[in-house]
């Protein structure tokens, strides 16, 4: 007898934050594989644009409007996605956004709403999904966070405090989930390059660059691709039983630097 049952042939998933970046990624990635997917985002058109492309290339695809800051959006995308694809037997969330400022500078209802967003909108996805997913003994739910809980950048506003808060959360489930079958995991990201956070100014994005530079995030230019964080969570979804991938972390690798041919000699 096996220690655990194997993960079912159909294993439907929701991804919060699908609209863009490493959330639409991950969307294609699943639906490749030949996981139905569910992708929610305020941004529903870019949603449903999405949805189209993957049941073009003989994917499962169902696009419905969600927003993580709001407790019956998050009920009303999940209920309509399970009456499409399925009881959910894995969650991405992903949704998410950056405003660049000092913590003191920063608005305290802007700070609010960066952690109702980066943190609660995480919760409120936990809270109306994860009982099901033990009542099945079996469930992924990927929180995807970020290298800067744990090595904060300045002028990141809430953006680093949000995601360390992630973290904490995350650790404290992986101790209440224990025995039930579910498991909780990290993706953390080194910097990416996603929409979030490029509309910003060049008033407002130089000084954060030179602080960067000041202490020493800038060691080299490379960024992460979409992809690449897609294929962490590919990785972590796709583990099997028994084995729980608790935090992958990806950064970017420096570019290979030319060598003198003739130093060796």
């Amino acid at each position: 007898m096996p220690r655990f049952e194997p993960h079912p042939d159909r294993r439907p998933v929701l991804i919060a934050g699908a609209s863009s970046g490493i959330g639409a990624a991950t969307a294609e990635a699943l639906a490749e594989l030949g996981y139905p997917v569910a992708l929610g985002a305020r941004r529903v058109e870019q949603c449903e644009a999405l949805a189209a492309k993957i049941a073009g290339n003989g994917g499962e695809a169902f696009a419905h409007h969600l927003d993580v800051t709001d407790t019956a959006s998050v009920d009303a995308f999940v209920t309509a996605a399970e009456s499409a694809l399925g009881a959910t037997e894995v969650v991405v969330s992903g949704a998410g956004d950056l405003s660049f400022s000092l913590v003191h500078e920063m608005d305290p209802d802007q700070f609010l709403r960066q952690v109702n967003v980066h943190l609660i909108g995480v919760q409120r996805l936990a809270h109306r999904v994860i009982a099901g997913m033990i009542a099945r003994q079996r469930g992924d739910f990927v929180m995807i966070s970020s290298d800067t809980a744990n090595n904060p950048r300045p002028r990141s506003g809430a953006y680093p405090a949000s995601k360390a808060a992630v973290e904490v959360m995350a650790r404290q489930m992986w101790m209440e989930l224990e025995g039930t079958g579910v498991r909780a995991s990290l993706v953390r990201p080194g910097p990416t390059m996603t929409g979030m956070g490029m509309d910003t100014t060049a008033e407002i994005i130089g000084p954060v660059l030179e602080d960067w530079a000041k202490w020493g995030f800038a060691r080299h230019p490379e960024m992460l691709r979409a992809a690449n964080l897609a294929a962490a969570i590919v990785a972590v979804v796709s583990a099997p039983r028994g084995a729980h991938i608790q935090l992958i972390e990806v950064q970017p690798e420096a570019r290979v630097q030319a060598t003198n041919s003739g130093s060796n000699r």
